[in-house]
Parts: C-alpha cells; structure tokens; sequence
C-alpha cells in the first residue's frame, strides 16, 4: 500500500470508531434523534437477545427509549474494538464492519440512598457495526447486540433492557 492509501485506511477507521462512539453517547444521553441519525436510510438493530427487538433504527429507538426510562443512570460502555475496512483494488472499500465488547451498568431511578452508587443491573456482551460510506460519511447499516451475561441483586427483578 502507498503512503496514501494507509493514511486513508487510518482516516476510515478513525471515523468508523467516531460513529459508533456516538452511538454509546446517543444511548447514555437518551438522544434518539442523535441515534436515529447514525443509520443509514435502511439501517437496522437487532437487541433481541437481550430481551428487545429487531427493526428499523426509528422502531428501535422508540423501543430504547421506554425500556431506558426506568434508569436514571446508563453508561453503555463499547471496549475491545476491531475495526475491518473492505478493500476495493487495494483501496480502502465503502463498507467496514467494528466488533467490540460492551459492558453496561444501569442505576434504577428513584431506588436508591444518596451514599450507595452500585448499579441495579450490569449487563455485558459483543456487539457488531455494519457500517457504509455515505455522502455525509461512514452511517450504520446494522447493529447486532449479543448480551453474553447479565448481573442484578438477588432482592431485585431487574427488568429487562438492553442498550
């Protein structure tokens, strides 16, 4: 590869990991306008094992929104990334794909005494970005949300939601 084409590969995976950065800041802040434009046109979700839905960023989002309700506190954080851009003649492509490691404590509001900061619900797993260049840059077309595990007190029903 030229200088050229690694600079470019560099500059790919830095946006590709900037969009899905804002995708976890969409979550933690309860910005659905900010998540819905992440996606593409015909991008879609699929948090079905961690009790949600699959669908269209929009139904997904509204899904998001009542099921995060009941937390005052989310920080969905997205560790471990390995970002593949495609290579089209040995330049950098227009679709990449980022896997990564989540892990997600959740606070319920209203449960808790001032002193105690213990979240409610953690819950952990893989996620999967299938992303494309767009003309307003790299956009999700898919996100797929493997919850591996998931801890709550014993004295609790943690309800489900996922991020």
């Amino acid at each position: 590869m030229t200088q050229r084409v690694e600079l470019a590969t560099v500059m790919d995976r830095l946006a590709v990991d900037g969009i899905v950065t804002e995708y976890a800041a969409a979550v933690n802040e309860g910005d659905w306008d900010a998540y819905r434009r992440l996606f593409t046109e015909d991008g879609r979700a699929d948090y079905r094992t961690a009790g949600g839905i699959e669908g269209t960023a929009a139904e997904v989002a509204r899904w998001l929104a009542r099921s995060l309700e009941r937390f005052e506190l989310c920080q969905h954080l997205i560790v471990n990334r390995q970002v593949r851009i495609d290579l089209l003649d040995q330049n950098p492509g227009d679709t990449a794909v980022l896997r990564a490691d989540y892990v997600t404590p959740m606070r319920l509001a209203g449960t808790r005494e001032e002193e105690d900061t213990a979240p409610d619900l953690v819950c952990g797993g893989r996620s999967s970005f299938g992303l494309v260049r767009t003309e307003e840059g790299w956009r999700l077309r898919q996100v797929v949300v493997e919850e591996l595990w998931r801890r709550s007190p014993e004295h609790r029903d943690a309800p489900t939601a996922a991020t």
